[in-house]
């Protein structure tokens, strides 16, 4: 069954675990709470930063089984947990997804092909994912891990003409490479939300239909407005837009582990533990940085009426 893919915003969903090291399902619950009260419309789950490269298949399906039970009426579900390297291994696991009901399922652009192989070789196993599984409306992922393979505008056409594709998460952090895929792709019901902060709202007036990014995790509520404002309030826009490209910067600082210290500051508790990331990494300078963003971020809404 081919769903609607909302337009807006989508974090990419984190995953907080217990100190046994066991997914922490009562801090799931306050996530989606918290998503739902700051305005997304849609969640991706199962994602690089819900760390499914370090979730067991088990754990994957359990958790957007979870996600799905308690999902926020109204939000858009895509997710993905496409971690396999056997082509048969990522349709069995695609198949198991797809069964619990998502909008969407979101492949990765380099589980398809080794970063030395051609794009004839992506645009093979693509072709036999998509035929070997049920018709649903699905998405692709430019993760960067293990290695990041951007989609060309021509490949992403060819995808888009084989199959239902509804959803590009984009990474490749250059306004006129999205504007290409934008020309391609015309016509064929694909949304490219946008995972760069800087160049937000160029991409939105280029014709994005949103954001998905690691920053949903620390202000959706400012995404949001910026994807339901950009054209009524231009001149606000811009200003909203040079925040968020500046506060942005944290992301390359200790993610996931920043993000889920930001939780707790935002009264959602979990414990920062990552099995991504050594939560050590997050020393006191840095806890002090995000403690300094989110009284920013307070003073911005605060003054921005947002």
């Amino acid at each position: 069954m081919i769903k609607n893919i909302k337009n807006g915003v989508y974090p990419t969903m984190i995953t907080p675990y217990t100190e046994d090291n066991k997914i922490d399902f009562e801090a799931i619950l306050g996530i989606l709470e918290w998503y739902s009260q700051n305005g997304v419309d849609g969640i991706f789950a199962v994602c690089q930063s819900s760390e499914m490269f370090f979730l067991s298949f088990e754990e994957r399906l359990e958790l957007l089984r979870f996600i799905i039970r308690n999902a926020p009426k109204g939000i858009s579900i895509v997710a993905s947990g496409h971690t396999a390297d056997s082509l048969d291994r990522q349709i069995y696991e695609a198949d198991a997804f797809i069964d619990e009901g998502i909008d969407a399922y979101v492949f990765i652009a380099n589980r398809f092909a080794k970063e030395n192989e051609s794009k004839d070789v992506f645009l093979r196993n693509y072709s036999k994912a998509v035929s070997s599984i049920p018709e649903i409306g699905l998405g692709i992922y430019e993760c960067p891990y293990p290695y990041k393979r951007l989609m060309t505008p021509d490949v992403l056409k060819e995808c888009a003409q084989m199959s239902p594709l509804l959803f590009l998460k984009d990474t490749c952090c250059s306004i006129g490479m999205i504007r290409e895929k934008l020309e391609f792709t015309k016509d064929t019901g694909l949304k490219i939300f946008n995972a760069n902060g800087a160049i937000l709202l160029e991409s939105l007036r280029a014709g994005c239909a949103g954001y998905s990014g690691v920053m949903a995790n620390f202000h959706p509520e400012i995404y949001s407005w910026l994807c339901n404002n950009f054209e009524k309030e231009p001149e606000k826009a811009q200003r909203v837009q040079n925040f968020l490209g500046f506060a942005s910067t944290i992301e390359c600082q200790c993610y996931p582990v920043n993000a889920k210290y930001h939780m707790n500051l935002t009264g959602v508790p979990m414990n920062i533990y990552s099995r991504a990331r050594d939560c050590s990494e997050l020393f006191d300078s840095r806890k002090k940085e995000i403690e300094q963003m989110y009284e920013v971020e307070k003073e911005f809404k605060n003054l921005m009426k947002i």
